[in-house]
């Protein structure tokens, strides 16, 4: 088919690879204009157009699809269908109605459950035992049209956001090339109004702990923030005194201490327990401000933790 791609992550780039690999035509892909990046805030192309790039495709990096001029660029390359993917902007009907089959999105969730910005984060932090990706035909809409195709996909205790974005996008992938396959059969079903939750965008203010928690979420917290923007709190020791401390990574221990939520019960040789409002943590992998990531044997070995608040 003749297909426009639009996607800007890293979540994307295995879904045109993998419809480029189908044998489909890309006709355009769209992405974000390119974004100042590091110290030196050098302009940087994102993860999509440096795979079109790769793959000798053609690519468009307009401002807003709002504008008409845009518009008629993207009305000319006569697509059969538009395929988005994390691409950032809401497309206004003008694109939605431009190709044939209209725009067809990959969400990475079981809709109507967390439509919007961080569905991953936000099923993990939420303790959700299951989620998947839908292909739905859309509308005006922030994930609001209906579902052509779903995959489910469990999420297991140890899963980290960036562990199950791997998995979906790998689903993302197998179900729009057997959507496309599929096109003309396939029963759009309109979503359950009563089941919607909003996946709203991380904040760097949410990856604070609180160790008046249970374990259990603080851990879903420290998974569901890991790659971004990490889970973390306030440290002291022998050392130093209220030190950011990352958290990247932490098991559960279901037993019931006598000390306060924050307090380390436990250090020492490959092993750091803290205190939590129910249960305890045994934290895995850790990173002090400046430092490099450690691991909980090396962290232990320089530093005595007291107190975590």
């Amino acid at each position: 088919m003749r297909l426009i791609f639009a996607g800007t992550p890293d979540f994307s780039v295995g879904i045109l690879e993998a419809l480029y690999q189908a044998g489909h035509e890309i006709v355009g892909v769209y992405t974000q204009p390119d974004r100042p990046k590091g110290r030196g805030r050098i302009l940087t192309a994102c993860p999509v157009k440096e795979k079109a790039l790769a793959l000798n495709l053609p690519i468009f990096q307009p401002n807003s699809l709002k504008d008409s001029e845009a518009q008629t660029q993207l009305k000319s390359l006569q697509a059969e269908v538009m395929v988005v993917v994390a691409y950032g902007q809401l497309l206004p009907l003008e694109v939605l109605e431009a190709p044939k089959h209209g725009c067809l999105n990959i969400h990475a969730s079981l809709l109507p459950r967390w439509r919007g910005a961080a569905p991953i984060q936000r099923a993990i932090i939420s303790g959700d035992k299951q989620t998947g990706i839908g292909i739905m035909q859309m509308n005006e809409g922030l994930d609001t049209g209906d579902i052509l195709l779903e995959k489910i996909c469990d999420i297991s205790d140890t899963d980290t956001a960036q562990s199950l974005h791997d998995k979906l996008a790998d689903l993302g992938a197998q179900g729009i090339v057997e959507a496309l396959d599929n096109i003309n059969s396939l029963s759009p079903t309109p979503q359950d109004e009563a089941g919607v939750t909003y996946a709203k965008k991380l904040s760097k203010d949410e990856a604070w702990i609180d160790w008046n928690k249970s374990a259990v979420a603080i851990n879903q917290q420290i998974r569901a923030f890991n790659p971004y923007p990490i889970a973390q709190a306030n440290a002291t020791s022998d050392k130093f005194d209220a030190k950011v401390l990352r958290i990247l990574s932490a098991s559960v221990i279901n037993k019931t201490y006598n000390a306060k939520p924050g307090e380390v019960i436990k250090y020492g040789k490959g092993t750091c327990v803290v205190a939590t409002g129910n249960g305890a943590l045994s934290l895995q992998t850790l990173q002090l401000a400046g430092k490099k990531v450690a691991n909980i044997k090396d962290f232990t070995n320089a530093y005595q933790l007291s107190k975590l608040e």
